[in-house]
């Protein structure tokens, strides 16, 4: 992410917001090796909604399903809390992400929750 936007408009999470008791984060494990890795974070600010972040596969194991699995788990998550939404925040030069959020579901929307208009950004969001 820091190679594709500036500072300002990367939304990620330290490992120690990753950490606390609201967040769910799974990672897909391989022969010992991280292959990649999701959160989602369940939100009660301008509403209730589970919002997906750290989506990441490393590159030599893309293209093989991964990030699906990954978004599927999250989803399945934010069902059996109960959550009526899921929003996320993806950059524009992510078009491959993109595409997987569209065919899943997901529409755009406006900015929400604690995010300004930001043009690097796109804010998706998916009815449960």
């Amino acid at each position: 992410m820091n190679s594709l936007y500036p500072q300002e408009s990367n939304q990620l999470l330290s490992i120690e917001e990753l950490k606390k008791d609201n967040v769910h984060f799974i990672g897909v494990v391989k022969d010992k090796n991280i292959l990649g890795c999701g959160a989602i974070v369940n939100k009660h600010n301008d509403d209730i909604y589970g919002e997906l972040k750290r989506i990441y596969v490393k590159e030599a194991y893309r293209g093989q399903g991964i990030p699906k699995t990954i978004l599927n788990v999250l989803i399945d998550h934010a069902k059996k809390q109960k959550l009526p939404l899921i929003r996320l925040e993806a950059g524009i030069k992510q078009p491959e992400a993109l595409s997987l959020y569209k065919k899943i579901g997901f529409q755009e929307r406006n900015e929400f929750g604690s995010y300004q208009y930001d043009p690097l950004s796109i804010y998706m969001e998916l009815k449960i």
